[in-house]
């Protein structure tokens, strides 16, 4: 891989277990400032990059992350390839809570929010092709370290995108299935994109969480959520490793 490993950590992802961090690194940027720290550190012995993408403490919801200050600073960092952790809501069948999945399509529900560093006031308007949204190579590395780390993956799956912070409604799920959703979730826009933009290679790994509204009976609850956050977490860490060991 050209360039340091970067790791976006998402929901139970403050942290990355297995990161011997070597520095800290709180850069000035032109957008503001970052969630968190980028970290600096070795996983499986190869140099990486982390960045929690809701901050300490879980405290930025979804539409207030800074996500062109988290992207230039992994990028000023020496970014290449860039792994988003998405803790993520089952749509279709097959996608029941606990299962992994490396999307390879999109769709775009959110609003309000800064997508582009090519806005024309921070910098000329560009136009990015945007028909594939993740990097098939680095898709296919990750699909690998799923298999090296024995946790079986959906090889392909469209990912929602909405704005958060609270939950769909059962109509909002059933119209985003028909348009062809399998998985819903609240951070994988505008990051994708403005990873583009910036030349990154950038991919999804996703991990369901929940069914979301309306493909269950009753409410879906924190409680339910974190306990399927805490079951993924050793895979997760685990596909992480087999991916840097493999860089």
């Amino acid at each position: 891989m050209t360039g340091l490993l970067a790791i976006i950590g998402g929901s139970g992802f403050q942290r990355l277990g297995g990161l011997e961090v070597t520095a800290q690194l709180r850069p000035d940027t032109p957008f503001g400032p970052l969630s968190a720290p980028v970290l600096r550190g070795h996983l499986a012995r190869r140099p990486v990059l982390f960045l929690a993408r809701h901050g300490d403490g879980h405290r930025l919801p979804p539409h207030r992350i800074n996500y062109r200050a988290n992207l230039w600073a992994l990028h000023a960092a020496g970014a290449g390839p860039v792994v988003g952790l998405a803790a993520v809501g089952g749509i279709t069948a097959g996608l029941s809570p606990r299962t992994f999945a490396v999307p390879d399509q999109l769709i775009d529900y959110t609003w309000g929010r800064e997508h582009s560093f090519h806005d024309g006031e921070s910098l000329p308007v560009r136009h990015v092709d945007f028909t594939e949204p993740y990097c098939p190579r680095l898709r296919h590395d990750l699909l690998c370290a799923c298999a090296a780390a024995g946790v079986p993956a959906l090889a392909a799956a469209t990912y929602g995108a909405t704005q958060g912070p609270r939950l769909e409604t059962a109509a909002e799920i059933t119209r985003m299935e028909r348009d062809g959703c399998d998985l819903v979730g609240m951070t994988g826009m505008p990051e994708a994109a403005l990873a583009r933009e910036l030349g990154l290679r950038y991919a999804c790994l996703a991990f369901v969480v929940n069914w979301a509204a309306g493909k269950t009976a009753g409410a879906i609850t924190m409680a339910e959520i974190d306990g399927h956050i805490a079951h993924c977490t050793g895979q997760v860490e685990r596909i992480l490793a087999a991916l840097a060991a493999a860089s």
